[in-house]
């Protein structure tokens, strides 16, 4: 939904398995759906395979935007252990407790994680695709040539500094996390002035659209 300065990328971060108990090894570059208390370290623990080769079968999923549903890839063939202790089943997408602020602390809990914030923003956001109309010459990278992933939003800088990270939240669209959401300030686009934000949506560019024009609330973390 933006005309851009800079770029922006192809994408999708590989996704994943379910929380079923397997008896025998599973293949190489299997999938895991993140469950509420899933980190890298979970992961690690449970496969038996570690960290740094977990977060290098997936470079572009940050250790601190892991939510429930999200597909992970386990690479290499593992054996699978016990999964119920470590994976606690996603909660129902009406269940408040997914997101709460705390304004007297300036902290908000997101997903089982807690951040810290120096600011809030109304703004009003749209999305866009990977499609070529959208992105001209340059293609699917942000203004810095990294390619588009989720977690990419376009900003005005004068607004909010490239580089900020955000937890966006107030919005609803099914191709993105439900509730909350990490996000990176790593594009921009001529369209994109003032309160306002373009939020990176895979998928079609018919999908993304569906998105529109809503009024979302940005937490500034630290």
């Amino acid at each position: 939904m933006k005309i851009k300065f800079g770029a922006v990328a192809a994408l999708a971060a590989a996704l994943g398995i379910s929380t079923l108990v397997q008896a025998a090894p599973v293949q190489a570059d299997s999938v895991h759906i993140a469950g509420e208390a899933t980190t890298y370290y979970t992961l690690s623990n449970h496969y038996g395979i570690s960290m740094d080769k977990i977060m290098n079968a997936n470079p572009n999923i940050a250790a601190n935007n892991i939510y429930p549903g999200l597909k992970l890839a386990i690479p290499g063939i593992v054996k699978a252990q016990a999964l119920a202790a470590a994976e606690p089943a996603a909660k129902a997408s009406g269940e408040a407790s997914l997101l709460s602020v705390e304004p007297q602390t300036n902290t908000v809990q997101a997903w089982g994680k807690e951040y810290s914030y120096d600011k809030v923003l109304q703004v009003k956001a749209t999305a866009y695709s990977s499609a070529v109309s959208e992105n001209g010459k340059w293609g699917a990278v942000d203004y810095f040539g990294n390619p588009l992933k989720l977690g990419t939003i376009a900003v005005d800088p004068s607004v909010i500094p490239l580089g900020t990270k955000v937890l966006v939240t107030g919005y609803s669209h099914p191709g993105l996390p439900k509730q909350a959401f990490i996000a990176t300030a790593t594009d921009m686009g001529s369209a994109i002035k003032g309160n306002r934000i373009d939020i990176f949506i895979p998928g079609s560019q018919s999908y993304v659209a569906d998105f529109g024009f809503q009024y979302v609330q940005l937490y500034m973390i630290e």
